[in-house]
């Protein structure tokens, strides 16, 4: 007498391990994933998080992040392979758009830039996405959080609210990157000129 008998009609909540804090929330945008922030809040004017599940949001902010990432390095490099000495111009400041200068540099430089390219993409993929014949394509590990590959770990914040700052930061750095180094192209294939030299350095 006293037991408590299961209602067969009420399963049991799945567990879920909480990803650098995140536990997935059906009710809030995005899995409740950070990123939204005012006077925007969450932005999805073209709906593509909608109707997603939670593999899916993932999925979107996976190609966020590292999106973000690789415009952030594109807007300095613009910056840099304009303005300064570099090895592949004789350490001259070579004055080039940085559009027109992949086509300039010499294979025996572009080959280690590529493998470098390459190992970093099959260390993501090996890191973060299901093997092809092991699940459905093009899915993300149920114990992966987006953008996380392990690399400077030691400055990952130790709670909730300070991740989740820091992964908006870097979010908004990486939208902003993405609109900047669009523009810098956009603008060197109209008037030919570098990003320096068109405001007049």
């Amino acid at each position: 007498a006293g037991e408590k008998v299961p209602n067969p009609a009420m399963p049991e909540a799945e567990l879920v391990t909480p990803l650098n804090y995140w536990v997935p929330d059906e009710s809030a945008p995005c899995f409740g994933l950070p990123g939204a922030v005012a006077p925007l809040g969450f932005f999805d004017p073209l709906g593509f998080s909608k109707g997603k599940d939670v593999d899916g949001v993932k999925r979107l902010r996976e190609a966020e992040v590292m999106h973000g990432r690789v415009a952030m390095m594109a807007t300095v490099g613009y910056l840099v392979g304009e303005s300064t000495p570099t090895i592949t111009y004789g350490m001259d400041v070579h004055h080039t758009i940085a559009n027109n200068q992949i086509p300039e540099v010499p294979g025996t430089v572009l080959f280690p830039f590529f493998l470098a390219i390459n190992i970093a993409e099959a260390t993501r993929a090996a890191t973060g996405w299901v093997e092809p014949g092991l699940g459905p394509l093009f899915t993300l590990r149920k114990t992966y959080y987006p953008g996380d590959i392990g690399f400077g770990a030691g400055f990952k914040p130790t709670n909730a609210k300070d991740f989740n700052t820091m992964q908006t930061k870097e979010l908004q750095n990486g939208r902003l990157a993405m609109l900047a180094a669009a523009g810098m192209c956009v603008q060197e294939q109209i008037n030919g000129k570098g990003i320096l030299e068109n405001l007049g350095f």
